[in-house]
């Protein structure tokens, strides 16, 4: 990771649009907007009981979860910022059952923006970090319909992923698909400054994120993988692991692409029908093209996540990313015992 020297998103990517030429207009607007919109969230989030925003609405979204206030006010942010400027065709959101269309009094634009409006809900109310994540793909043809089909694409052709993380600092973490880099909130400028570029996960760790209490519901791949990774030096692995589990998928990477580590939300048997929790289009996707940028691996257990072609808006996977090594081990017990 490299301290560059601070200048601002826009100046950053309107470097990449001209001298690199990475990146085109539409796209570096629809980021630039997106950026905007993560400041909005960032303001109401820390805002909390002042604002009247925590707890829990009457709602519930299309995975039959409650909906936080926080959850609606974000998701209603991103529509309402992205909807008019003209470089989308329309929109996806997980707290939304279908596709937003940009309608018809607005021009529309070549991309589509896909988002998890804030990650982490349970940890809203207990002041815990949350996040907003978010993909970008290209509109396939350009006839001016668009429909669900039109999203569901590789996460492998997204144009741009990225990530803002409201903890003690509020940082956006960005990939073009030509490295990571993160900016960090100036509240007393109210700009996006660039404070990382080149980021990098280690190979090896000696860290893993999981939920342990459902230790007894995984399949017997990860069963191995972490009971492994519990025997510490002793054990086949030679080393002692930490495990860390924030409970928010933005906070768990953020801490991978910070200082490396393995994070893993995989099947379990509760619901065997279903091949994981996380969203592939939402969460995984996104995710998996930002920790791969770093140099990091992200699988399914089985395959890479982003050659996944998604068959519905709303699909589910099990995730398993982070540091090449661990990722490589962990998907290799599943080839082996699968």
């Amino acid at each position: 990771m490299n301290s560059p020297r601070r200048i601002s998103l826009t100046q950053y990517l309107v470097e990449q649009q001209r001298e690199h030429g990475r990146i085109q207009g539409e796209l570096r607007l629809l980021i630039e907007v997106v950026a905007r919109a993560c400041k909005r969230i960032a303001i109401a989030v820390n805002k909390g009981a002042l604002g009247d925003v925590l707890g829990s609405t009457d709602q519930s979204n299309v995975q039959g979860e409650i909906v936080k206030k926080l959850d609606l006010i974000a998701n209603e942010v991103l529509i309402e910022a992205n909807e008019w400027g003209g470089h989308l065709a329309a929109m996806a959101s997980e707290e939304m059952d279908s596709i937003h269309v940009v309608p018809n009094r607005y021009p529309q634009g070549e991309y589509l923006l896909l988002f998890d409006p804030l990650d982490g809900s349970s940890n809203i109310d207990v002041n815990v970090s949350i996040g907003t994540i978010f993909s970008v793909l290209r509109k396939v043809g350009h006839a001016r319909g668009v429909s669900e089909e039109d999203f569901l694409q590789p996460g492998k052709q997204q144009a741009a992923a990225g990530y803002c993380v409201y903890g003690p600092q509020t940082t956006l973490v960005l990939t073009l698909g030509d490295g990571v880099a993160m900016f960090t909130l100036d509240r007393e400028t109210g700009s996006w400054v660039l404070t990382a570029t080149d980021v990098r996960i280690p190979e090896e760790t000696k860290e893993f994120a999981i939920n342990m209490s459902n230790q007894r519901h995984w399949a017997p791949p990860v069963q191995r993988y972490i009971g492994e990774c519990l025997q510490g030096r002793e054990g086949p692995r030679g080393k002692d692991f930490n495990m860390r589990w924030v409970a928010s998928m933005v906070a768990d990477v953020h801490r991978i692409l910070s200082r490396g580590g393995v994070f893993l939300y995989p099947w379990d048997q509760r619901e065997p029908d279903k091949p994981g929790k996380l969203r592939l289009m939402y969460e995984a996707n996104p995710m998996a093209f930002i920790v791969e940028q770093a140099g990091g691996l992200a699988t399914n257990g089985h395959e890479r996540i982003l050659d996944i072609v998604p068959t519905k808006l709303h699909q589910r996977v099990s995730v398993m990313l982070g540091s090449a090594a661990e990722v490589r081990r962990v998907t290799d017990y599943h080839g082996s015992e699968g």
